[in-house]
């Protein structure tokens, strides 16, 4: 075959780290050392042994921070009453605007925290220091005595709270393969769900026994509660929180090596980044110039403006109970129920290897939820209704793990990726709370019937993600050929997980073999 100066073709003999000889289809001819086997691209006897001991360990000590970390954004939801109103002469369209304006801030500070999250290499202390600065926020948000005091404190707070949930996103995607993350993407989202369902009977507490106790008003009480347990586990997140695989002390040399191969294996890559600095700017261009970026994030956006319904929950709830309490209490069995099924849902979406579906499938079933509230009267089908709005919660753990599964290597480009999306989706939350209007309730028809349309265009979008997935993992079967020259681009990442995994090239080509996008 001749040999190719141009057009991104190897034509020319190399070698590989191990003195491997390489021709221009990728492929080791021959090899100076006999431990470089094809045996390499999958984990041993004993290495699987010390995975089960790996994941026993990292379940045991990262999962339950990460939910009990949860966030707690029932503060303004739950004190949407004539007290706070009242007491900081909010009128019009106030209100909506103290909710809508924590979401500028959250959506500004995302994309450039996680890149700085990957750069330190230190989830523990970073993650954990802004939660405490988040607490801090919301606990000083109690002595605001104007509007505008309090629209300064809700912008900040969105501002350090923004680390925390794309952080935590990315710090998953780090340790768990992509058979693993949709259901600890689920349980990590619990802990959001715990906050909707507790928090408000937290807040129904605090609502009715800290009214007028050392002379503040229960809302007040309401953000400082919230804001002391932020801080108390934000100091728990900072000394309990492991760092990532490569640089976490706690695990022994054999675990780690362990933690770092099945992450490489699992992407047909090694999870590290290339360089410095540069690295992470070159990483945000690879997320910025790949459609699937734009196509996740339009597709969150949709969802989670679908979801704006929370912040509103305990209105929705007060139309069918009329005591303020009990209103707050009958938010919890609908996100209780919603965390235990989003379980299930992703236990079976790991089992099957599946996104697509169980992330389009309870969208209809929101779609019904809104049209049972829109058109009926009685309790039982308004309540049951409540019940399917909170079904599209089951579509988050899957577009998390999603976006992890697709946009996998470098991890400078999945931690703008994430970042991104959810940067993007949150700005839903900026518009979404104008939708539900006074004198729409008790049906809030316009409101609702946004959210079909929103959930419509996120099931159309998914459409066009899956289709484009289907091409690109025919594009990966074809290049399972042999014959089939690979170009510079090709060669120079075959290259990279060849020198991390101390392997040869011709083991590493060997190790993307069969490596399929989830769809």
């Amino acid at each position: 075959m001749a040999a190719q100066t141009a057009g991104g073709m190897y034509g020319v003999k190399k070698s590989d780290v191990h003195g491997n000889e390489i021709l221009n289809d990728g492929n080791a001819l021959k090899s100076s050392s006999s431990s470089n086997s094809l045996d390499d691209a999958f984990l041993t006897a004993e290495e699987l042994v010390l995975e089960k001991k790996l994941k026993r360990k990292i379940d045991s000590i990262i999962m339950p921070v990460v939910v009990l970390e949860g966030p707690y954004q029932t503060s303004s939801a739950s004190a949407n009453d004539d007290q706070l109103e009242e007491d900081l002469n909010m009128t019009g369209n106030q209100f909506q605007i103290g909710l809508s304006i924590l979401f500028v801030g959250y959506t500004i500070m995302q994309v450039p925290s996680n890149m700085l999250l990957n750069y330190c290499g230190r989830p523990a202390y970073y993650i954990g220091g802004w939660t405490i600065a988040w607490g801090l926020v919301s606990a000083l948000t109690s002595q605001v005595n104007t509007y505008g005091q309090i629209v300064a404190c809700r912008f900040i707070l969105g501002f350090v709270e923004a680390p925390f949930f794309p952080g935590v996103l990315f710090y998953l995607s780090k340790w768990y393969t992509k058979k693993e993350l949709n259901l600890r993407m689920s349980i990590f989202y619990a802990g959001s769900l715990l906050a909707g369902a507790f928090g408000n009977l937290i807040a129904g507490g605090i609502l009715n026994g800290l009214d007028g106790a050392r002379g503040m008003r229960a809302w007040r009480w309401l953000y400082i509660v919230e804001g002391a347990l932020t801080i108390f586990i934000g100091i728990g997140v900072c000394f309990i929180l492991p760092d990532f695989p490569d640089t976490w002390k706690g695990l022994s040399p054999e675990l780690k090596s362990v933690a770092n191969r099945r992450m490489a294996l699992d992407g047909a890559g090694a999870d590290v980044d290339v360089g410095g600095k540069m690295s992470h700017l070159t990483g945000a261009k690879l997320a910025f110039t790949d459609p699937k970026t734009y196509l996740l994030a339009a597709m969150y956006h949709c969802i989670v403006g679908a979801t704006g319904f929370q912040n509103f929950f305990p209105s929705l709830t007060r139309t069918l109970f009329t005591s303020r309490s009990t209103s707050l209490l009958m938010v919890a069995p609908p996100y209780i129920f919603i965390m235990f099924y989003s379980f299930g849902h992703s236990i079976v979406s790991d089992k099957l290897q599946n996104r697509f579906w169980f992330f389009i499938y309870p969208l209809p079933l929101c779609i019904v939820g809104c049209l049972i509230f829109m058109f009926t009267d009685g309790f039982g089908e308004r309540y049951f209704s409540v019940f399917l709005l909170n079904m599209v919660f089951a579509s988050f753990g899957t577009i998390y793990s999603w976006n992890s599964n697709i946009i996998a290597r470098p991890p400078a480009k999945r931690t703008v990726a994430l970042a991104f999306m959810n940067s993007i989706g949150n700005m839903a939350s900026i518009w979404t709370p104008f939708t539900y209007v006074d004198g729409s309730e008790p049906y809030y028809r316009p409101a609702l019937g946004i959210v079909i349309g929103l959930l419509t265009v996120s099931l159309l979008l998914a459409v066009v993600l899956r289709f484009m997935m289907v091409k690109m993992n025919r594009e990966l079967e074809r290049l399972e050929n042999e014959d089939v020259q690979l170009n510079e681009k090709e060669m120079a990442k075959l290259q990279k997980t060849a020198e991390t995994e101390g392997i040869s090239l011709r083991t590493a080509r060997q190790l993307q073999k069969g490596f399929r996008y989830i769809i």
